[in-house]
């Protein structure tokens, strides 16, 4: 293959994929979607052919998988996965594994082989971290509690990747049991060594070679660092027989407790980029449109029992583990998709021999499907807890029911930092007040004020009812996602017109709306960081000061 050649080829994909992407934004689709489909339409079977050297480009992509796993291992720490509360990974983990074994049994009724049932299974049982996260934040609904639950699931699946990257390397090795057991035991050995050597050389090698100084000094040892380990623990980690994509996440889980790396964490973002666009684009190199147009109907039967099944996995898994049915069913619908890292799974599960290339095909055509309908569950998915929350009432009724009590003056509706701050006032100045909030921690901060508390979904009439709506004076609703804020205020309204309604808003442009729909104040987050920080600015250079 001519070099040039190769060069013209990657700058035509890269600026395909910079106008499908962006097209396919605008639309409000997640831009991988875009990269997929330009791969699909330039190079591989049934294409126009304009992109030749999908094999060399194939080659090159894959760097941008190592560096994905190296950025996820940056991003992780003991610190951080502890936060994310003991129910909330249990809850993460059994949805992966529910949904492996119920694709694993999907296939094996099919007539597949085990080890290809587990490979499929593994493969949509990810849903799509990029795609979901981007669509929240978005929304501003990252801090509504279906928000927060989608995130930590989704961690808890990135972390599920090392494994199931490991088991699917395993499974395409075959063998006899004892020889398994044998080829188990010779790699967990060479990477129990791998990991020492690796922890061995950046923390008594690098960091005193470098020096943190010396990254601050100059900003591309930063970016050097982040390739050299990145790729090089990658390539160690394929020369000793074990995953790349393991060895690049290992180096970035050490790196990631170093001093280096917050620089490095911001410094490789650009990069990983470029190469894991280049990587969904090769990935749809391996579509074919006239293989999905002749399989229409297996592959939109299919995505639609993946987009159900997997909705209806995450909801009970969440609802066993005592999460409100209306949050569990919006979680559950912004999780329903195959994500990217299925992709990472399937073709290693196509290289080993594990997955078809038939079958692989039918999954990676599903996975385009569940990615471009997940724009639309994510903007549904409160409107379905909502419904959830309605339809439950008499559940939601008995929760909200509180023995005794005076009727209070003021109802707060979410006890965070926002609803603490307003209860701590009330109480100090004796007023009678009441919580609705379905946070166990939050609830017991209301309590401990002395404050009533009712237990349930706020976008409920009935619970809205039960903690006496209809006889508050003011009404104050805390919640941060506007979406949910929204939906209570117009609850509320209808039950008691009358009341006066303060409305937090988290970002300025969200406040005409909550205006509009019949809030009397409307407090700002950025209105009040702002006033606060012009205070202090004043103070600081005052002539007084």
């Amino acid at each position: 293959m001519d070099g040039w050649r190769l060069v013209f080829e990657i700058v035509v994909l890269l600026a395909a994929c910079l106008a499908g992407g962006s097209l396919l934004a605008r639309l409000g689709q997640s831009p991988l979607v875009g990269y997929l489909l330009v791969g699909m339409v330039l190079g591989g079977p049934g294409s126009v052919g304009l992109v030749t050297s999908a094999r060399d480009i194939e080659a090159i992509a894959e760097l941008g998988v190592a560096l994905l796993l190296f950025g996820l291992g940056l991003e992780f720490s003991w610190g951080r996965l502890q936060q994310l509360g003991r129910s909330t990974l249990l809850a993460g983990w059994v949805q992966v594994g529910a949904t492996l074994a119920l694709g694993a049994l999907a296939m094996l009724l099919t007539g597949s082989g085990l080890a290809t049932g587990i490979a499929v299974g593994a493969m949509v049982a990810l849903s799509s971290t990029a795609a979901v996260l981007r669509l929240l934040v978005e929304r501003s609904d990252l801090d509504a509690e279906h928000g927060r639950a989608s995130l930590a699931v989704l961690l808890v699946q990135d972390m599920a990747v090392v494994p199931l990257t490991l088991a699917l390397a395993f499974l395409g090795r075959g063998g006899t049991a004892g020889e398994i057991l044998l080829d188990v035991g010779k790699t967990l050995g060479l990477a129990a060594l791998f990991v020492v050597g690796l922890h061995l050389l950046l923390k008594h090698v690098i960091v005193r070679l470098l020096g943190v100084s010396s990254v601050e000094r100059n900003r591309e040892f930063a970016i050097l660092l982040a390739v050299v380990l990145g790729l090089g623990a990658a390539w160690g980690a394929h020369a000793i027989g074990i995953s790349p994509a393991l060895g690049a996440f290992v180096a970035g889980l050490f790196l990631g407790a170093s001093p280096f790396a917050t620089q490095v964490r911001a410094d490789v973002a650009s990069l990983r980029a470029v190469l894991l666009t280049l990587f969904f684009a090769s990935v749809g190199m391996l579509a074919d449109p006239l293989w999905i147009g002749s399989h229409l109907g297996l592959v939109l039967g299919v995505s639609a029992l993946v987009l159900v099944g997997k909705a209806l996995v995450t909801r009970t898994t969440l609802v066993a583990l005592g999460k409100p049915a209306s949050v569990a069913a919006a979680t559950g619908l912004c999780l329903a998709q195959v994500g990217e890292f299925s992709f990472v799974l399937g073709k290693l599960g196509r290289d080993s021999g594990v997955v078809s290339s038939e079958l692989y095909m039918l999954i990676v055509s599903v996975a385009m499907v569940t990615l471009l309908v997940t724009p639309w569950l994510v903007r549904w998915a409160p409107t379905l807890g909502a419904w959830v929350a309605r339809r439950r009432g008499d559940e939601a009724r008995a929760e909200a029911d509180v023995a005794g009590g005076p009727i209070p003056e003021v109802l707060i509706v979410g006890f965070g930092p926002a609803g603490q701050a307003v209860g701590r006032a009330l109480a100090a100045a004796g007023r009678a007040a009441s919580v609705i909030e379905l946070n166990a921690a939050a609830r017991q901060q209301a309590i401990d004020l002395g404050l009533q508390c009712h237990v349930g979904d706020a976008s409920s009439a009935d619970v809205l009812e039960h903690a006496h709506a209809r006889d508050a004076k003011v009404i104050v609703i805390t919640l941060p996602a506007p979406t949910a804020a929204r939906l209570v205020l117009q609850r509320a309204r209808a039950l008691a017109p009358t009341a006066i309604y303060v409305v937090r808003s988290r970002y300025k442009v969200h406040a005409h709306d909550l205006l509009a729909a019949g809030a009397h104040v409307v407090v700002g987050d950025e209105t009040e960081v702002g006033t606060a920080m012009a205070d202090q600015v004043t103070a600081l250079v005052s002539p007084e000061a």
